[in-house]
């Protein structure tokens, strides 16, 4: 009878001991699961944040300026020099000023911001002189020259609203050479006007 006991007793225990151990096991078990779940939906978290900030560079990168309006008044000015008509080119560099403020600059980065308004700047401070030089068509040449850089900076990195060339007169500020910018593959050179109207070649298509 006590030989009975002792097995009934023995068994017993030993079905807590392993009832206790499968719940420690379970126990670790789930918390190990947790986690996992949590190290997952952390990473998963992480990678989503990633990919956001990734589409807004994209998207940054991508942003562009209405610049129709502007670069006709730049073309404007290409083709009045190019006739050698001085007068048009006035009219042409007044139209460049007064275009500037109504584009939209709201889409733009704080950094675009910046480098915006430094284009703005010198493009400007060109086109007043020409504006200001009604007579002096080789002192407004000069200034094309110079805006036509800055021009080329703006159309790549805000975009241009239609395929420009850049074309390159070689002789051009004793022969150091000099570039515009054009709507047309046509070659009509402004730096000599009717004197050498199909000086130039195209280097570069910007789009």
């Amino acid at each position: 009878m006590k030989t009975l006991v002792f097995s009934l007793l023995a068994i017993g225990t030993l079905a807590l001991t392993s009832c206790k151990e499968n719940k420690e096991q379970k126990s670790t078990t789930e918390t190990s699961m947790k986690h996992d779940m949590s190290t997952m939906s952390d990473s998963s978290a992480m990678d989503s944040m990633a990919m956001d900030a990734k589409v807004t560079v994209t998207a940054a990168k991508k942003t562009t300026a209405d610049l129709t309006e502007l670069y006709s008044h730049y073309t404007h000015l290409t083709f009045a020099l190019s006739g050698d008509d001085d007068k048009e080119a006035v009219i042409a560099a007044k139209g460049i000023l007064a275009s500037f403020p109504k584009i939209d600059k709201n889409g733009f980065s704080a950094e675009q911001k910046k480098e915006f308004a430094d284009l703005e700047s010198s493009i400007s401070g060109h086109a007043e002189h020409i504006a200001d030089n009604a007579g002096k068509i080789d002192h407004q040449r000069e200034h094309l020259d110079l805006m036509s850089a800055d021009f080329y900076d703006l159309l790549k990195d805000f975009g241009t609203p239609k395929p420009v060339y850049k074309v390159f007169c070689p002789m051009y500020n004793d022969n150091k050479g000099a570039f515009w910018l054009s709507d047309s593959r046509e070659v009509k050179n402004p730096y000599y006007g009717k004197e050498m109207l199909s000086c130039g070649e195209v280097q570069e298509e910007i789009k």
